[in-house]
């Protein structure tokens, strides 16, 4: 039974999907931004002042940047559980099979995604560092602030991406594949998706819609790597690096994160080489090493393959005529 498949082990009904996203937004994106805007709350001075930070950046109401990072990325605890029992009660199936077709996650799988990344992230700063694109950077390490930004990162993080790709690449992928009989048109849909969702980041506003290119060929990396390997193991691995790294490296004041970052970019913003260069040239080179190191064949199948509809008992399933 492959990844796609773990979705006939539950009810299905295209509306169980539909009531499902609704109950899933609620709980990430309403109530659990509640803690957010009560802190927001107890730092302005007035309504008014809370509605400008609200309509520009909250940044502006002075809360210190670890708690105001801890408090935007506990909205994903609300949206873990929030697709745990929606998956539970309104599917009628497991957790895991709305992460991976394995009997357990593959936690190796999940690091060496995340070495990967953060290898790539490292990699490219300090190349960028001796050619000397760093000159502008203003370095902004501060000892206390910077090390409960890394624990914070580490213990937050994996529930905010965690929603992200249970969301995108777990409930979503399975629900439109099943629905649409179709992997290509799952893949695509919710890549677009997983790049549409992120078009209210004020990076969007500072970079201009071409900055969505990365967003949705980040979607695309994390969705074929799903259907690939049968699992999101490797997804969740590459998507916490990603946003660790870019927590902790390198921040700025039109990014949609402020942190005390190790450096501080001043620069005007800009969609530079770098972004056509990631998803154009380093993200298949990435899917490449992957495809070897977990030996990937079948693409065409696995990628735009018919959805077949099974009966389960179990692990034990039959075709339907």
């Amino acid at each position: 039974m492959d990844f796609i498949q773990q979705a006939f082990k539950g009810k299905n009904e295209w509306w169980r999907y539909l009531v499902g996203f609704l109950i899933i937004f609620i709980f990430w994106q309403l109530i659990g931004a509640i803690p957010f805007l009560i802190t927001a709350v107890m730092h302005s001075s007035d309504l008014m002042e809370f509605n400008n930070a609200a309509a520009s950046n909250f940044s502006t109401l002075g809360i210190n940047k670890n708690l105001m990072l801890a408090m935007m990325l506990l909205t994903g605890v609300f949206g873990v559980l929030a697709i745990k029992y929606v998956v539970k009660f309104l599917h009628k199936r497991s957790f895991i099979s709305v992460i991976t077709s394995r009997k357990s996650i593959d936690w190796k799988r999940v690091l060496f995604g995340f070495l990967l990344i953060f290898g790539i992230q490292v990699i490219t700063l300090l190349v960028a560092y001796g050619v000397g694109e760093t000159s502008e950077l203003i370095w902004n390490f501060k000892p206390m602030p910077f090390f409960i930004l890394v624990i914070i990162s580490f213990l937050f993080f994996p529930f905010q991406i965690g929603t992200e790709e249970l969301l995108f690449r777990g409930y979503l992928m399975q629900g439109f594949a099943v629905t649409t009989k179709s992997k290509l048109a799952a893949l695509i849909i919710t890549s677009l998706c997983f790049g549409l969702i992120h078009g209210a980041n004020p990076e969007v506003a500072a970079l201009g819609y071409s900055v969505m290119i990365f967003y949705i060929g980040t979607g695309l990396l994390y969705g074929i790597s799903t259907l690939m390997d049968e699992g999101m193991e490797l997804a969740l691995g590459m998507h916490a690096a990603n946003n660790i790294a870019a927590a902790i490296f390198i921040t700025a004041t039109w990014t949609v994160i402020q942190t005390d970052a190790l450096y501080i970019d001043p620069s005007e913003p800009s969609v530079g080489i770098e972004v056509y260069f990631s998803v154009f040239a380093v993200y298949p080179i990435i899917l490449f090493i992957l495809s070897k190191k977990y030996n990937w064949t079948n693409w065409k199948e696995k990628l735009t393959g018919k959805v077949v509809e099974i009966s389960t008992s179990d692990d034990n399933y039959k075709v339907l005529d």
